[in-house]
């Protein structure tokens, strides 16, 4: 037997409606974790706070790829503790980010200190359960002698 028209139409918005479902909650998960990513950003820092983010941010298995930072859930806590500690006025602006399934990706400007020109810093991140599961990082130090005219951000 052979479809008929009609048959093959209604299939056919079958699986149109499927995908768009599938675009929709694409969409809405990866908006979710660009949102807590920033979020989390914004208490470790600018908030400072490593209670929060502790129990809000870190997946229980934190795989971490920057090579100046301990793998963990436990040491990238210590690593950041130590780091409020040592400079309590370090804040961080974020210029952009993105989101691509289960990875986001920001843009930000670091300064440890408020008059330091700082560092230009991209954190990506594989997001699990609404949660950093791994981390890759790269950055480098802002500078007023650039061979253009053109910002760092």
């Amino acid at each position: 037997m052979k479809p008929t028209t009609s048959t093959l139409a209604f299939f056919g918005m079958l699986t149109l409606a499927a995908c768009q479902v599938t675009d929709d909650s694409q969409q809405l998960m990866e908006q979710s974790n660009l949102e807590k990513a920033i979020y989390c950003m914004d208490l470790l820092e600018s908030k400072l706070d490593i209670e929060t983010a502790d129990r809000e941010c870190f997946a229980d298995t934190y795989i971490q790829h920057s090579p100046h930072v301990p793998d963990g859930r436990d040491a990238v806590i210590a690593f950041f503790a130590a780091r409020i500690e040592k400079y309590p006025l370090s804040k961080i602006e974020i210029k952009r980010g993105a989101a691509d399934g289960d990875l986001v990706w920001l843009h930000l400007h670091s300064k440890r200190t408020p008059d330091a020109l700082g560092s230009a810093i991209i954190h990506i991140f594989r997001m699990e359960n609404g949660k950093f599961a791994e981390h890759w990082g790269v950055g480098t130090p802002v500078t007023d002698d650039a061979l253009h005219d053109n910002s760092m951000f």
